[in-house]
């Protein structure tokens, strides 16, 4: 069993199925609207833990009746929530979403409790106990939770624990060219292709990655959603295939299974091509419910359909 430690947002995802977006100043009607857990630290948090492993997560919630429905999932999966904190002021993270009949996802983020995680309830030694450190690059945003973010950061680097950043277009939206400098030690980097170019200002991947290298980052892994997921060391450049699923639904935490089940992979020793496709069946599985935690993967599920796609 892997000892986890996480870093992230958990929000309350208040979703809208639109069968289009609205013009400005305009009006449309829901067909469907509901309100779920989601927010990249609870949501490979929650994966993590379904998958078997022991799980603490770092993050800060509001007080009421958002902060219980922001942790349900979590608190169910049997994460460590003790380093949890609640914000006496602030109201528990929150993102809008308009999602059409593409599953395409419009979205507004509130950033309420999560930026203001204490770095002054930081201990090293609470990190140092663990294996492995996910953090969400939204962490690094700013405000108290990004100094908390890079104390992790540092400490699991001083500790030789392994260490993974899950990126996030909001995260290199706002910090660009500062966020490289700020995972430049990490040992993989996940995002989608998006990120990666807006990330680079490249509109390759070749050439991005090339710049990420330059910079010391070398391991890269690439999220393609439809074609898979691209795996990039100095020894290997593969494209893993995707998992094929019907019945797709919506794909609000897609991403975060994946960076979930590709830790989880790595850290039971598997090689990355194996690591990446257990993260793109975990990622193709997450959009057949509505709902970022929605969808329980347990470690049998996945290794089956893993194994499937070998047959």
């Amino acid at each position: 069993m892997t000892k986890f430690f996480v870093v992230g947002d958990v929000t309350v995802d208040q979703m809208y199925f639109v069968n289009e977006l609205p013009e400005a100043g305009g009006e449309v009607t829901a067909s469907r609207a509901v309100l779920e857990p989601g927010g990249a630290g609870g949501t490979i948090a929650a994966a993590l833990a379904r998958l078997g492993n022991e799980v603490t997560l770092a993050a800060r919630v509001g007080d009421g009746p958002f902060a219980e429905l922001a942790l349900k999932h979590v608190h169910k999966a049997g994460v460590d929530t003790k380093l949890v904190q609640t914000d006496p002021n602030l109201q528990t993270s929150s993102v809008t979403l308009l999602i059409t009949p593409d599953t395409q996802r419009t979205m507004i983020s509130g950033g309420g409790a999560s930026r203001n995680l204490d770095a002054t309830e930081f201990h090293s030694e609470q990190i140092a106990a663990c294996d492995a450190l996910v953090v969400s690059a939204y962490s690094l945003i700013g405000g108290p939770q990004r100094e908390y973010a890079a104390r992790a950061l540092e400490t699991a680097r001083r500790a030789r624990l392994t260490t993974f950043i899950d990126m996030g277009s909001g995260a290199v939206d706002a910090l660009r060219e500062r966020l490289l400098a700020l995972v430049s030690s990490v040992d993989y980097l996940l995002m989608n292709r998006r990120e990666l170019y807006a990330l680079t200002g490249e509109t390759s991947i070749s050439e991005a990655v090339a710049g990420l290298a330059a910079r010391g980052i070398k391991r890269v892994l690439v999220k393609l959603g439809e074609m898979g997921s691209m795996v990039i060391t100095p020894e290997l450049t593969e494209l893993i295939e995707a998992f094929d699923v019907d019945g797709v639904l919506e794909s609000t935490g897609a991403g975060d299974y994946y960076t979930a089940a590709f830790a989880h992979g790595v850290m039971e020793g598997y090689d990355l091509h194996y690591a990446a496709r257990l993260g793109n069946v975990a990622g193709a599985l997450n959009v057949t419910a509505i709902g970022a935690q929605s969808c329980v993967i347990d470690a049998p599920m996945l290794y089956r359909h893993a194994e499937a796609m070998l047959a």
